[in-house]
């Protein structure tokens, strides 16, 4: 089954999340990801959420699609293999994604010598190069101290990496703009991403650090209400928890149709026409709005504003969210069944696109730890059967 990145290699030595997802996102548009680690696994190998065998449900879903080689890294013999791997000929090749950063014969002068068009893109923490992880760097952008209750002094940390997730995206584009620059030029390059530095980003593409600088404003608590626009999250009579959205003109003046508060907000005078004037009267606005939600139950309210194309949406736990929400099942063509080795079956996601000139591919299992180390060595690095099973038996390999 071909895909848009059929006959690319890329060489992945890497932990936890950014990275690791970025390789999966290229695998599953159709990339060769072959993953690297130590001969006891990765720093993620045993990563929660576990199975009750101690199997990592987070290492599995996030190498999906790869083959896997594990060497020896502390013995020089193996670093040379790593190296042989990374610089390997091959117009598709020579692409190293890690957020480890190697020394010596693994770092990007010393790769460099060996195929002069590498391309290594490489994760840190801070642009200084210090340790810095998203549970350490989102704290110190403030995004805890605007998140929670209004008045609430204590500061809330999200479950989501965001800068994590937004990092190995961004990965993805830095391979693909580097490699489109070697077809050009046939020039290879080392392209660094520090983690805090998408974060920062991130921080002024919303309009934060200016709303700081320019307007003085230091951003407070909210709870859930929607900044800058009505959204908030009502009660609805059997216990269901929905957050509603009036953003756009068009989604403010469905939802007010439905409810039928029109007079009542007619009759206090209010100015609701742009998105700012329905923040300042929020509260009011949620007034009128309580009571309704609490008369009716969570289906009613589905029924009503499916019917009208309003744009909402249920609070659930992850348990329920799995069991009530079919886009998380096999209905959805991005989810399938899939045997993970050491796990069983389960619902996996494939890749979130759908391509008009390509078939959309099933997920793929996440392999075994040195599953492939036999096949790449041999068809990449061209070693002959003897050569491999003397790595083996000198324990610089491991074969699953």
């Amino acid at each position: 089954m071909t895909a848009p990145l059929h006959g690319m290699r890329v060489i992945e030595s890497s932990a936890f999340v950014a990275a690791p997802l970025a390789g999966m996102t290229l695998a599953q548009m159709g990339a060769e990801v072959i993953r690297v680690d130590r001969l006891q696994g990765g720093l993620d190998a045993a990563r929660w959420p576990v199975t009750d065998s101690g199997a990592s449900l987070f290492w599995a879903g996030m190498n999906k699609g790869k083959r896997s080689v594990a060497i020896d890294l502390s013995a020089p013999e193996g670093v040379e293999l790593m190296a042989a791997l990374i610089t390997a000929p091959g117009p598709g090749a020579g692409l190293f994604l890690t957020n480890l950063r190697g020394k010596g014969p693994l770092d990007y002068p010393a790769l460099s010598a060996r195929r002069a068009d590498l391309i290594m893109v490489s994760v840190i923490g801070t642009r200084r190069g210090e340790p810095a992880v998203d549970y350490t760097i989102n704290p110190g952008l403030g995004f805890p101290l605007a998140t929670g209750p209004a008045g609430m002094t204590e500061p809330v940390g999200h479950v989501l990496p965001a800068w994590d997730c937004i990092t190995g995206q961004m990965l993805v584009g830095t391979i693909l703009a580097a490699e489109r620059h070697r077809l050009r030029t046939g020039e290879g390059q080392l392209a660094e991403l520090a983690l805090k530095d998408v974060a920062a980003a991130m921080l002024g593409h919303l309009g934060i650090i200016g709303e700081v600088t320019v307007n003085g404003v230091d951003r407070p608590r909210h709870g859930n209400a929607l900044y800058g626009a009505y959204g908030q999250d009502f009660l609805c009579a059997d216990g269901q928890r929905i957050m509603v959205v009036g953003l756009t003109d068009r989604q403010w003046r469905g939802l007010v149709k439905v409810t039928g508060i029109g007079p009542a907000l007619e009759a206090e005078g209010l100015e609701l026409r742009g998105e700012g004037d329905r923040w300042h009267a929020r509260d009011r606005i949620t007034a009128h709005l309580a009571p309704w939600f609490a008369a009716r139950t969570g289906a009613e309210v589905a029924r009503l504003f499916d019917a009208a194309g309003l744009t909402w949406g249920p609070y659930r736990s992850f348990a329920g969210a799995v069991a009530e929400d079919p886009d998380l099942s096999e209905e959805n063509p991005m989810f399938a069944r899939v045997e993970q080795p050491g796990i069983g079956p389960y619902l996996m996601p494939g890749s979130p696109v759908a391509w008009s000139g390509f078939a959309r591919r099933p997920p793929a299992p996440a392999p075994r730890l040195g599953q492939d180390s036999e096949a790449v060595l041999a068809e990449v690095l061209g070693l002959g059967s003897g050569q491999i099973g003397a790595l083996i038996d000198r324990g610089i390999v491991a074969q699953a």
